[in-house]
């Protein structure tokens, strides 16, 4: 025994206390058993019930496909809702964080700060946003987060007769989501979007989880809830209906595909094009000697072309907010990650310098008024063509998913400026008109291949082909082709003068407005 200087005998050391282990952070997760729902719609009821949803609108569905034929059909369901993406593209389209992912891994919202842009609609690859038609907010499931933090279940779980639907800790090995996610096959919806859902199906057919899987019955011949006019996209029969699947299969019970932007977005992408172009062709022609610096049409026409179409487009991207009054949300309380948050201050950074040359060139300021164009060429290429960012955004519209888009919008923004700038000159200096209708001639004319490569040129998924179908042989069609035809109008401009200006920009609208609204056409759930 060691003696200390004490001569009393040494005490055994205490073992060391170590700090208790950090608890395991929960990761909400749902598995939805297809081969025990009997399609009774409870957890429709419930959910409508708990979180007080109208009439109208559901937070979660059950979809029904008749598949095989007779004497072997049967029907199959899927419970169809929100898939609590760990990659959210819900979360990084919202431009104040309405939509936002909380620790746990649900994706939540806050009504109280959502402008109601719909660029969460826009970019879920599942239909499984919508905006509630009383309160006008963006509103989906949220696994009844208000229940799970006071250890109550989701009432979608609690009343599900058949215990098809559970929730649990995917990160909790002794749970049975994750035990069924680990040890049995389950599989998520459109996996190749990559967001990583957190809602699994066990035993559900292809033909529900695929959209394009099943034929849709033309006509109202089913109980669709709230079929808009021309939602039956994919019916039996119609040329663009190619399905997936090769089993019979027939949809017999589904929501109404709603189009998240209409005619004030197809508009405002026309505007925008003609507010980045008018001072784009005034100030490159300018430089370039084409165009005298102090001539009216750089000094006058182009700054007011662009503060103009400017103020048009700020009138329509807040008219199409659902709440209007909360739009300065976008500036207070900006999400980076949003690019309708990044291109709301690329066109005030724009319409700032656009505003200083008009200025500079009023006071005679020479040297800023070339010096300006430094930064205002930038701005005015990043106004024309942040939107095919934006676009990009919404994952769910394969038809927008591709990197020509921003190439694309650089070829119409100089359309539309030479276009406007051409009518400008027929009054204020008609001798520029010849430099602007060969400028006019040669976008009409790049404009006018790449609408004919819609028609030649395959696309690379089934949704991006229909959508190509709806926008060129659907219901876009005769907006599509008779833009085209005004644009190859167009291409003649140095031969028939500036009336031809205005058929050329009525071409581009139409084409605008053709893709704009086919890119959001397919059904995604």
């Amino acid at each position: 025994m060691t003696l200390l200087s004490t001569g009393r005998p040494e005490a055994p050391l205490a073992p060391p206390v170590s700090a208790p282990p950090a608890p395991r952070p929960v990761q909400w997760a749902k598995v939805v058993d297809q081969t025990r729902c009997i399609g009774c719609h409870a957890c429709t009821v419930a959910c409508k019930s708990e979180n007080e949803v109208p009439l109208g609108v559901s937070r979660t569905y059950v979809k029904a496909v008749e598949v095989g034929r007779w004497p072997q059909a049967r029907r199959a369901f899927q419970v169809t809702r929100c898939n609590q993406c760990e990659d959210a593209p819900c979360v990084a389209a919202c431009p104040t964080r309405a939509m936002y992912q909380r620790p746990d891994g649900i994706v939540d919202f806050d009504k109280a700060i959502c402008v109601g842009c719909k660029a969460c609609m826009a970019a879920c690859p599942y239909d499984a946003i919508f905006i509630n038609p009383q309160d006008h907010s963006a509103e989906k499931c949220n696994f009844c987060a208000h229940r799970l933090d006071v250890g109550l279940e989701p009432a979608c779980v609690v009343v599900c007769p058949t215990e098809a639907i559970t929730v649990g800790d995917l990160r909790d090995p002794d749970s049975r989501v994750a035990q069924i996610v680990q040890r049995q096959a389950v599989a998520v919806r459109r996996p190749e979007k990559a967001t990583r859902p957190k809602l699994f199906y066990r035993g559900a057919h292809q033909a529900t989880l695929d959209p394009l899987a099943a034929r849709r019955p033309a006509g109202d011949t089913y109980a669709w809830s709230q079929v808009p006019r021309g939602a039956q996209l994919v019916a039996a029969g119609h040329p663009g209906g190619r399905h997936n699947s090769s089993a019979a299969a027939l949809l017999a019970y589904d929501v109404g595909h709603a189009l998240p932007w209409g005619w004030r977005v197809s508009l405002y992408t026309f505007t925008k094009s003609v507010a980045a172009g008018a001072y784009l062709v005034a100030l490159l022609l300018a430089l370039s000697g084409r165009l005298p610096f102090a001539g009216p049409l750089v000094r006058l026409a182009a700054p007011a072309l662009a503060l103009g179409f400017l103020g048009l487009t700020g009138i329509l991207l807040i008219w199409d907010l659902k709440h209007p009054w909360r739009f300065h949300l976008i500036f207070t309380r900006p999400q980076w990650r949003s690019w309708l948050v990044r291109g709301s201050f690329v066109i005030l950074g724009y319409s700032l310098v656009v505003v200083a040359q008009a200025g500079a060139g009023l006071v005679g300021a020479h040297l800023a008024e070339r010096l300006l164009p430094v930064v205002g060429l930038p701005l005015a290429l990043l106004t024309a063509v942040y939107t095919a960012y934006l676009f990009a955004q919404a994952r769910a519209r394969d038809l927008w998913q591709t990197p020509l888009l921003a190439p694309l919008l650089a070829v119409q923004a100089v359309l539309a400026g030479s276009g406007a700038l051409l009518v400008a000159s027929a009054v204020l200096a008609p001798g520029a008109a010849r430099p602007l209708s060969t400028v006019l001639a040669v976008a009409c004319g790049a404009q006018l291949l790449l609408g004919l490569a819609e028609v030649t040129v395959g696309h690379p998924t089934a949704h991006a082909s229909l959508a190509a179908h709806e926008m060129t042989h659907g219901r876009y069609a005769r907006v599509w082709w008779t833009g085209l035809a005004l644009l190859a109008v167009g291409v003649a401009a140095p031969w028939l003068g500036w009336w031809v200006a205005p058929l050329a920009l009525a071409g581009l609208l139409g084409q605008e407005h053709a893709f704009v609204q086919a890119g959001q056409s397919v059904p995604l759930a």
